[in-house]
């Protein structure tokens, strides 16, 4: 007993302070200009930073001797060096990485909840980098998350992959967390993509397929992180102003408005930070007029962020607020619903029995992490978050409303036995509760544990890992679900830094029910919608095989996939029939009643034709899908799920000045949910943006042209995707 005491506290004791020493220096590129956000890492630890904005960065409790550093950065190659450092001593080392647009992410964290330097995960990982927000000058940062390959926004609601199609109400197959923390709403389980203004995010992770053996619930179909901006040191504020004018419909007999709709927002932020401390604030306002009748949004936020360092720890806190009222054109006007100008249906104007229905919306989180490291080869971390959700929808006959609370604590705990293996475990703990007139009052709380282990074989990366999820709602008797994953990734180029990489992966992925899903009651499609406090937590396998390759004729990269998902008891709306002394009723009641299978072919291409100057990029996704009721022996595609799904992209530099543009496609979807009850029409979705850029020492101009086609279509029934929107945003930097 007293041995193995001894035995744990030697492993969690620090290396001696003798025996450690501090990496400084500078990441620059070629031409002697500073990286920001590159990082540096010690080969086979848990020692990493990332530089600030002049480039600079810092590596503390370094152990002492030949030091292996790996420097990174986005758009750049890799470098590596060793350096010798004597104990209790310091050592300068400056990084000039050379341009590279095919190199492959510097960092996988979201993979493995551990950073990993150069290496290549077992299952795709996309990324949106900062210069893919930046340049395409997005409102939210759903916008630019659209762009990647095997990602489709769906009104709101988030597909990786089909995942999620779109059932109006149904939580979201895909979680989504900020800086690692949880952030899907705690009564619907939707995703608030508006909650975090897009100049306090820095970049993105999507990870694709089942990651629920680390992430849980909601995790069924992917992960999308949010990585915030860290806090630079020194003073820095940023004023961001955008005005522009939304476009007609295509047809002079459906406008509904005599002048042009505008829209405009203004950004502010300041931040100031040293060694130690750092602490930024940030606030703005968005309006916009709509492209519909009844389409007014009014949108407020702030956000603030603080960070204390010290050696070996660091403690992050964050928070932000937002306010919504927009209005709700909840569908389009049939004919004598409105003034219809003799039109079978009016797509731009609304039911007059709906005018002025409209939704009041408030979602704040506060967040606070801390890690400590104990040695290079041990580190632990902790965190706690809360998440609130508050909205009222007003309508006509009635009005509806609904508060809740997110509570989370976790621990993790990163060991590096040697430079070949990482171990993981954590613990995770979420308590949600409800208040509302349609979801009643109720409370859900999860309880969680988990492990991975990595292990390095020569050239291959073999990783495993569980999860295990006890689910109680209103304190009732606990589920448990087990989620485990085994990935593995080889590379096909030994010799290239950055080479081809092979990969395959298996995992269970799992969706525990909403409480709004469980005991939601409301009227429909003119039909009640009645409670299952028995529904059961969805689940599924996820297969995928997949290549990387290195570069090719050295102007581009391949990336593809085949992927292969089976799903059981997802959970749809169901008609249902039920007698009691008054007659024969028809409602709605969402059941555990669907298998399905979701199959295909994922892949991208980034190609650099002129080193320096053109980028292109496409990504196409082939889905085959298969739905299937219980006990019913047909079978149908998915509802929402179109079988092809291409994005194209093409960034042109030339000095100060930039163009570039967006094309996105998707065919018509096979199927659509409670087909019959609604109005089924639908085409294919075309869309084509057009974006430019003018930068000067501290001020940037951009021009953004969405849909400049001006191409109509549905994005659900009765449902119409936004028109054509030209914005213009300047931006100055301190």
């Amino acid at each position: 007993m007293y041995r193995a005491i001894a035995a744990l506290l030697l492993v969690l004791a620090p290396v001696r302070a003798g025996a450690q020493g501090v990496v400084r220096g500078t990441v620059r590129d070629t031409e002697g200009a500073p990286i920001a956000s590159a990082t540096v890492a010690v080969r086979g630890t848990t020692l990493a930073a990332r530089t600030d904005p002049a480039g600079r960065f810092r590596i503390v409790l370094v152990p002492a001797g030949r030091v292996h550093l790996y420097a990174a950065a986005i758009a750049h190659a890799a470098a590596d060096t060793v350096v010798a450092l004597t104990g209790g001593d310091s050592t300068t080392v400056d990084f000039a990485l050379a341009a590279e647009p095919l190199a492959l992410p510097p960092v996988d964290v979201i993979s493995s909840r551990v950073p990993h330097f150069g290496e290549r995960p077992s299952t795709s990982v996309a990324n949106v980098t900062p210069e893919d927000i930046d340049h395409r000058a997005v409102a939210t940062i759903d916008e630019a998350i659209a762009h990647v390959s095997g990602v489709q926004m769906i009104n709101g609601q988030t597909n990786i992959r089909g995942s999620t199609g779109y059932v109006q109400g149904l939580n979201s197959r895909v979680l989504m967390t900020v800086d690692g923390v949880p952030m899907n709403q705690g009564d619907r389980g939707g995703i608030n993509w508006d909650l975090l203004a897009v100049d306090e995010i820095e970049s993105v992770e999507v990870l694709k397929g089942a990651g629920s053996s680390l992430y849980g619930s909601a995790a069924l179909g992917g992960v999308i992180n949010l990585t915030t901006r860290d806090i630079p040191d020194g003073f820095h504020s940023t004023l961001r102003l955008t005005g522009g004018a939304l476009g007609d419909p295509p047809h002079g007999i459906w406008r509904f408005r005599d002048n042009t709709g505008i829209l405009g927002s203004a950004d502010v932020s300041a931040s100031y930070g040293n060694d130690v401390l750092g602490g930024r604030i940030s606030g703005g306002d968005r309006h916009s007029d709509g492209y519909r009748e009844q389409d007014q949004d009014d949108h407020l936020h702030f956000a603030a962020k603080g960070r204390w360092h010290t050696n070996n720890t660091r403690v992050d806190v964050s928070g932000a607020w937002a306010s919504d009222r927009y209005d709700e054109p909840l569908s389009w006007c049939s004919r004598g619903e409105c003034d219809d100008q003799g039109q079978v249906y009016q797509p731009f104007k609304v039911d007059t029995t709906e005018l002025g229905a409209h939704t009041d919306s408030r979602k704040a989180y506060v967040t606070a992490q801390t890690r400590t490291t104990l040695s290079p080869q041990f580190a632990w971390s902790a965190r706690g978050s809360w998440l609130r959700t508050d909205f009222t929808d007003v309508r006509r006959s009635t009005s509806e409303y609904g508060l809740s609370d997110r509570y989370g604590l976790a621990g993790q705990i990163e060991d590096r036995p040697d430079s070949t293996r990482t171990v993981v475990v954590g613990l995770e703990g979420t308590f949600s509760d409800v208040t509302s007139d349609i979801f009643g009052k109720h409370t859900q709380s999860e309880f969680a544990a988990y492990g991975q282990s990595e292990q390095r074989a020569g050239t291959v990366r073999v990783s495993g890992g569980a999860r295990v999820d006890f689910l109680a709602v209103d304190g009732g008797s606990l589920t448990a679900v087990v989620s485990p994953r085994i990935g593995l990734s080889v590379p096909t180029d030994h010799h290239a830094r950055d080479g081809g990489t092979l990969r395959a992966s298996i995992g269970r992925g799992f969706r525990s029910p909403t409480m709004a899903e469980r005991f939601v009651r409301t009227v429909a499609l003119g039909f009640e919608v009645i409670p299952n406090p028995t529904l059961r937590p969805e689940t599924a396998w996820s297969f995928e095989l997949g290549h990387t390759s290195a570069p090719l004729l050295r102007t581009l990269r391949l990336d593809a996939a085949l992927f292969w998902t089976e799903a059981r008891d997802l959970i749809e709306p169901q008609v249902i029939q039920i007698t009691d002394s008054t007659g024969t009723h028809v409602k709605i009641q969402l059941q555990n009643v669907v298998r399905a299978r979701m199959a295909g072919l994922d892949a991208s291409v980034i190609a650099a034709p002129i080193a320096g100057h053109l980028t292109t990029t496409l990504g196409y996704m082939y889905l085959s899908t298969r739905r299937q009721l219980a006990g019913d022996s047909t079978s149908g595609p998915l509802a929402f799920r179109p079988p092809h799904q291409l994005t194209l992209g093409a960034d042109y530099t030339l000095g100060a000045a930039a163009v570039g543009a967006d094309y996105r496609f998707a065919s018509r979807p096979e199927t659509i949910e409670l087909e019959g009850f609604v109005d089924p029409r639908r085409v294919p979705m075309s869309v084509l943006d057009l974006r430019g850029s003018w930068t000067r020492g501290p001020v940037e101009l951009r021009l953004l042209a969405t849909n400049v086609l001006n191409y109509i279509y549905n994005m659900v029934p009765e449902t119409l995707a936004p028109v054509r929107a030209v914005t213009v945003t300047a931006i100055w930097s301190h």
